[in-house]
């Protein structure tokens, strides 16, 4: 028998035990089964009797870290419940919220993790050889469908039941189902673009029967669409990429010849598309004037062929892998033309300002999804002796983590709610040109902010933030995406200057007659944030001043640090201003101050360190020589 004796001593344990008769010590040896090729000794015999070896044969040890647990994701966001309190607070769209984040921690973020863990395949051909180019998707993919169209992800947008404000409703709901919809937002997001166009040029046929569908609450009727724009050389020069030639039928309709050479979310119903109409000798006009926009279905015939499409392969992605994207050969699709003829790239306008905003809720979605986890993990994870939570530099960390999510969602927001005011007619002149603007600026920055705050995210959980069947990893691979779909950071910073260039400046002004920062005079606490932000403001001005008296090319260089600069004043003011209403707490004002501690207007800045001066071929030489100095 073995005698256990306990010595206290302070605060450590001793244990005493004494050995067991032989006889005891005889049986255990019986009892065990060494390791093959190794006899365990007595004095092992004996202390796995007593119990004291824990890391022996199956014994792993006792301590198992807690995982990170997703809660509500509306209940645990304050700055979305103050925001909606503030500018709709309507008891209907906070349940309805409320409800559909408890089913997103309990039910729908386990259905994303299966679209990860499952991905899309192709099936080229059938049993018997014939080509039939299935994409099998999982159950958890088409559930996220059926679930897209019972919660009104897009419907919300064109059913407008609650005015200017629907916009703002329907993007909080896919804020709290993006991270866990195993990217399902993506065709979402084309599906609204497409829904957007059509409502544009008119809902009439053949696209009547089309838009009731992408814009339906009933699952059973419910449709996608696709986006099938990028071709070989094309990414976001469309114009000169596009290759793909629409053949006029005789019954009005077309057929395209091309290739597609990424095609998102390629098992949608229909898809709309760029191509260039061949006159009766076979030519077409190049360049963006020779394009149109094309309208088709993606169906099948009676022997289970896709009707004019041959799909080559799915793309493998670095992340995006629950989404089937793939390369397309059109051969004959049939299609019918949606604008006029030579129209395409301005009828994909509105496309893309939809689009873009997707793009953005997607960035803010993740940046908050990461932190919700962290914060909880802080609250579990001991190190050092204490919890997480409790290293101040820890949260530190998070606190500035929170401060570029806070500031995220708030632009994005405020880019939801003008659109909301253009589509409800509404909107002033003012308002129309702050949207115009702001769609690419809110597009890159958040875009960026997505993947710096996300790994920083991944950081805060250590080594498991690493392991890929944590799913923490999945958040930052799929948040790379998000700074190069629908234009890279630099496509869209040039494309901040094509507007201020087309709109003659107005832009610029409406920008800087803004009154964002009107409440705060009576904030005496928010003072060395206003007059941050409005230092910003004169430091941004003189620049344009200057800049409007240089070459293209000075603004070109500029482009990028004036698109950040944009984004960082107006944020300042929006955290501001959000601060000074009447429901506010001190995080926000708190929030507001740690914001406007960092360089709002950089673009100032490196102009006055002669930046944009004329250095490209310096910038060449220290990319490209690399040779080596004798």
């Amino acid at each position: 028998m073995i005698k256990i004796r306990r010595v206290a001593g302070g605060s450590c344990r001793l244990w005493c035990i004494t050995p067991p008769p032989l006889r005891s010590l005889i049986h255990i040896r019986s009892a065990s089964v060494a390791e093959p090729g190794r006899r365990r000794s007595d004095e092992e015999q004996l202390w796995e009797a007593a119990g004291y070896l824990p890391f022996t044969r199956a014994r792993i040890g006792s301590f198992f870290q807690e995982n990170p647990v997703l809660k509500n994701p509306f209940l645990e966001d304050a700055l979305l419940r103050g925001y909606l309190k503030r500018h709709l607070p309507q008891e209907g769209i906070f349940s309805d919220l409320s409800a559909f984040g408890e089913h997103v921690a309990k039910e729908v973020d386990g259905w994303g993790r299966e679209c990860e863990v499952n991905p899309p395949r192709l099936v080229h051909f059938d049993p018997w050889g014939r080509r039939v180019d299935h994409i099998v998707t999982s159950l958890a993919w088409k559930r996220m469908k059926d679930l897209s169209a019972q919660e009104g992800l897009v419907a919300i947008g064109y059913e407008r039941s609650f005015g200017e404000w629907s916009r703002v409703y329907q993007m909080s709901k896919l804020y709290l189902f993006s991270p866990s919809s195993g990217l399902y937002t993506c065709p979402l997001a084309m599906t609204d673009g497409a829904a957007k166009v059509i409502q544009s040029i008119g809902v009439s046929q053949p696209v009547e029967e089309a838009y009731s569908r992408l814009t339906t609450r009933q699952p059973e009727r419910f449709w996608t669409s696709g986006q099938w724009m990028t071709e070989r050389q094309g990414g976001s020069d469309v114009g000169n990429g596009t290759e793909t030639v629409a053949v006029p039928q005789t019954d009005g309709s077309y057929k395209l010849h091309g290739f597609k050479w990424f095609t998102s979310a390629t098992d949608a119903d229909m898809t709309l598309t760029l191509a260039r109409v061949q006159d009766q000798t076979g030519a077409t006009i190049p360049g963006s004037k020779g394009l149109s926009l094309f309208y088709a279905e993606v169906s099948r015939d009676e022997d289970g062929r896709l009707r004019g499409i041959e799909v080559q392969r799915l793309k493998d992605k670095l992340g995006t892998r629950q989404m089937p994207t793939a390369e397309l050969l059109l051969d004959g699709l049939p299609a019918h033309r949606l604008s006029v003829e030579g129209r395409g790239v301005a009828s994909i306008a509105n496309m893309l300002t939809i689009t873009r905003i997707h793009n953005s809720i997607s960035a803010a979605a993740a940046m908050r999804r990461v932190l919700q986890l962290a914060r909880d993990y802080a609250s579990r994870r001991t190190a050092f002796g204490k919890l997480l939570k409790d290293h101040p530099l820890h949260m530190q960390t998070l606190a500035r983590m929170e401060v570029e999510s806070r500031g995220a969602f708030l632009l994005v927001m405020d880019v939801c709610r003008l659109l909301g005011r253009e589509e409800s007619g509404v909107a002033t002149e003012h308002d129309a040109h702050l949207l115009r603007l702001l769609t690419p600026v809110v597009k890159l920055y958040t875009g960026k902010q997505a993947v710096a705050v996300v790994s920083e995210g991944l950081e805060s959980f250590g080594g498991q933030g690493y392991i890929e069947d944590t799913g923490l990893p999945g958040i930052l691979r799929d948040a790379q995406v998000l700074s190069i779909w629908e234009g890279t950071t630099n496509v869209l910073s040039l494309d901040v200057l094509r507007c201020v260039a087309r709109s003659s400046g107005m832009v610029l002004h409406a920008y800087f007659d803004q009154s964002l920062l009107a409440g705060a005079s009576s904030v005496s606490a928010l003072a060395p944030a206003v007059k941050t932000v409005v230092d910003a403001l004169s430091e941004l001005e003189e620049f344009v001043q200057i800049a409007a008296t240089r070459a293209p090319s000075y603004l070109e260089l500029a482009a990028r640090d004036l698109a950040y600069s944009l984004a960082r004043i107006y944020t300042g003011a929006l955290l501001i201003d959000h601060a000074c209403w009447k429901g506010a707490s001190p995080s926000d004002t708190y929030a507001a101050l740690r914001w406007c501690e960092q360089d709002l207007c950089p673009v100032a800045q490196n102009q006055r360190k002669g930046h944009y001066d004329s250095n490209t071929s310096l910038d060449a030489a220290l990319i490209f020589d690399q040779s080596v100095q004798g």
